[in-house]
């Protein structure tokens, strides 16, 4: 398995422009939205105590681990045993909010600008899902993960896993820097309506356990 590496200020295979355009905006919004990222760190200090941020190693491009940081938007509420309760019940009112306005996100914009992630790409998913991949569907992981992405504009939570990760192979073939564009601005009109946020019945989404085709040992060939 691929080992943490110092992140690149220019990560190597990504185009010029889209990482120029990603430091514009991220550090844009940074400065534009500090008083907006203090306010919610002091919310989420306050009712969910401390850590504010919550951190989680996530595979980056070519699978290489990084540190992903959001606001944290559950509680650390345990059973008699000690043991975590499920992520659904955890999840607190602050949280839902944070989560259906994406607002929980907006510490990313430091991955972005330390050239671990992009506005724009298939999302960070979880470690333990790279052996679950088909081949074809680890090619998601040939660019840098995004904040935002095309999948999350074409249904977000609310497609099955597959679906998501045929649109984030899409996005990897058909890159531009109009197509970013489109997504971010999509992305926008996506947060308003506060559409595909999570399936019916989990906090988010369900596992992944790996594909039909890759269960049955066919490794996504057919």
């Amino acid at each position: 398995m691929s080992t943490a590496r110092p992140p690149a200020f220019f990560p190597p295979g990504v185009p010029l422009s889209k990482r120029l355009f990603d430091l514009l905006l991220s550090g844009l919004a940074l400065l534009l939205l500090s008083p907006l990222l203090l306010a919610l760190a002091l919310l989420v200090r306050h009712y969910h105590g401390r850590p504010v941020l919550f951190s989680q190693q996530r595979p980056g491009c070519r699978g290489r681990p990084f540190r992903l940081y959001k606001f944290r938007s559950m509680s650390d509420a345990r059973d008699a045993q000690g043991n975590l309760l499920p992520d659904a019940e955890r999840l607190t009112r602050l949280g839902r909010f944070l989560r259906s306005t994406s607002l929980d996100e907006l510490p990313e914009l430091f991955n972005v600008l330390r050239g671990e992630m992009s506005l724009v790409g298939p999302r960070p998913l979880l470690m333990q899902y790279l052996g679950r991949y088909s081949p074809e569907q680890m090619r998601r992981h040939d660019v840098l993960p995004g904040i935002t992405g095309w999948a999350q504009v074409n249904g977000r939570n609310a497609l099955s896993w597959e679906d998501k990760f045929r649109l984030d192979v899409w996005y990897v073939d058909h890159w531009t820097f109009w197509l970013d564009l489109r997504i971010l601005l999509l992305t926008l009109a996506k947060v308003v309506q506060r559409e595909g946020i999570s399936q019916p019945g989990y906090a988010t989404a369900e596992e992944f356990m790996g594909s039909p085709e890759k269960k049955d040992g066919l490794d996504g060939h057919g």
